[in-house]
């Protein structure tokens, strides 16, 4: 009851090749491929950059305190 043989995989294999035919299946293959690629390639020299430019010290953001005196509605 867990899990699936392999005939039901190849009759769901099956029916997907008949829904959508071997040259759009293939097409979204290479393209998921070129989209892996292409992620793992940014993925690369997002790695470069940080190797090069060293220890940076980390920026934070500044705490304005501040207080509000009057409340004004402006008309557009």
């Amino acid at each position: 009851m867990g899990s699936f043989s392999i005939w039901h995989w190849l009759i769901v294999l099956l029916i997907v090749m008949l829904i959508f035919g071997t040259k759009k299946l293939r097409n979204m293959g290479a393209d998921l491929g070129g989209a892996v690629r292409g992620f793992k390639d940014g993925m690369r020299e997002s790695g470069d950059k940080s190797g090069e430019a060293g220890a940076t010290p980390q920026v934070t953001g500044k705490v304005v305190e501040g207080e509000v005196k009057s409340k004004t509605e402006s008309k557009a």
